[in-house]
């Protein structure tokens, strides 16, 4: 009789990087000796991938490998294999601390990991995966690390230098997905303004946009982690040419006082990030914006900040992501301390994110009575939820229709905005009398 297979449950922390490599993983776990598990509840192994980017995200990790210790303890897991970016950065610190884990395995070892869990790393699965977001969209990794030298961020330490994916390496990756019956694409990196760098001499992510909207079956493309510095303005060629692009870019600008700037080490002034707001959205009319903002940064002083508020109120960005500074040992802000005290960061935060939803409110109210085209992500309690090409999964805003009527999951509709929360938006299917 055949020996019975192992479950393994697959943890997930962290940012998408790290929803694809665990998607990577139980491919290669489906395809050897292995069974998957949703729940650590009745699995006989625990593997958890780990994030280790600030304070509270280690913290959460931390927690969660001690609840599969507590499990593991009580004999409802047989083993706890650790993963990802803490441990990578961590291992050893863990391991004297947390002895009860079984392996500590760091970042980009995928074919280590297999091994280490018994199974053989099976190349001819090369960008193959088993999705984990909703059928209809995935996350695209286009590079892994990052060269830039960003004061506060850890990083390069976790994830190495920037290794940009070979384009027919993700030509690959996306014709099966689109197999799949994925019609949302969502390029991810830790950088992906520095795509081709490293194999061409020069920056090729323009060229990529533009392979990829070759691709049948694929209708959008998303665009994240464009970093402001070096930003290829190439790009903005795509999103007139590429229809499947969406008018919608993620960049991260983190600060805009100069001061700042400078000490986090950013390679561009308040000047520049300025310039390069205003040319794409002079090139790209009505694309949206999104970004992520850091308050808090040891030399940020009330001038500082009053700088950035009004920055935030002046640009108007149509999406926006706040953190609190979080000193990180080994990075080279980290000799600088951690001044600001912890309830001045969250005033700060907060103040920002009022002035965000004063600007969201108002962009919302300009769009009642007009029409848009949704993505279907789910249905619930007789709505259908979905986004427009302005909004990514998880960390943008929706658009609930009700009555959901015969909108299904997966698929494009246009819907009639007939009123709005703070981010949110409510439609209902077709036009409304007055827009006929």
């Amino acid at each position: 009789m055949a020996a019975e297979k192992q479950k393994i449950n697959i943890i997930t922390l962290g940012c998408s990087k790290n929803t694809v490599d665990s998607e990577v993983l139980m491919k290669q776990l489906q395809s050897n000796k292995f069974t998957l598990s949703e729940s650590s509840e009745g699995a006989d192994i625990a593997v958890i991938n780990t994030c280790g980017f600030i304070e509270a995200a280690k913290q959460e990790s931390i927690d969660t490998i001690l609840h599969a210790v507590r499990l593991k303890k009580e004999g409802r897991l047989k083993k706890v294999v650790v993963m990802g970016c803490l441990s990578e950065r961590y291992a050893k610190e863990l391991r004297a601390e947390i002895p009860e884990v079984d392996e500590f395995i760091g970042a980009n070892k995928m074919d280590d990991v297999v091994r280490r869990l018994g199974g053989d790393y099976r190349n001819e699965l090369l960008g193959e995966r088993l999705l984990t977001t909703p059928s209809h969209f995935a996350y695209l990794k286009i590079s892994e690390g990052c060269d830039r030298p960003c004061a506060f961020c850890a990083i390069p330490l976790m994830r190495g230098a920037h290794v940009s994916k070979p384009m027919e390496r993700i030509m690959l990756e996306a014709t099966r997905l689109a197999a799949l019956g994925v019609r949302e694409l969502i390029l991810i990196a830790q950088d992906s303004t520095s795509y081709g760098l490293d194999l061409h001499g020069k920056r090729m992510l323009a060229g990529l946009l533009e392979q990829l909207g070759t691709i049948d079956g694929i209708e959008w493309i998303r665009l994240m982690y464009a970093f402001p510095t070096g930003f290829p303005l190439d790009v903005l060629e795509q999103f007139e040419s590429n229809p499947k692009l969406c008018r919608y870019l993620d960049m991260p600008v983190q600060h805009v006082a100069d001061p700042v700037l400078s000490s986090m080490r950013r390679g561009i002034t308040s000047k520049g990030v300025r310039d390069l707001i205003h040319t794409i959205r002079t090139r790209v009319p009505g694309i949206a914006l999104r970004t992520t903002i850091i308050v808090g940064y040891p030399n940020e002083g009330e001038q500082e900040f009053d700088e950035l508020l009004g920055f935030v109120r002046e640009v108007e960005f149509d999406r926006l992501g706040v953190f609190t500074y979080s000193r990180e040992d080994g990075t080279h802000a980290f000799p600088l301390g951690d001044p600001v005290p912890a309830e001045l960061k969250e005033e700060r935060r907060r103040r920002i994110m009022e002035a965000q939803q004063e600007i969201s409110s108002n962009k919302n109210a300009a769009i009642i009575g007009t029409r848009v085209r949704i993505l279907v992500d789910q249905r619930s309690d007789g709505a259908a939820v979905g986004r427009t090409e302005h909004d990514a999964p998880e960390v943008d805003n929706e658009v609930i229709v009700q009555p959901a009527g015969s909108l299904a999951v997966g698929n494009f509709y246009d819907v009639a905005v007939v009123g709005t929360g703070e981010y949110d938006l409510f439609a209902v299917p077709g036009l409304p009398e007055h827009v006929l």
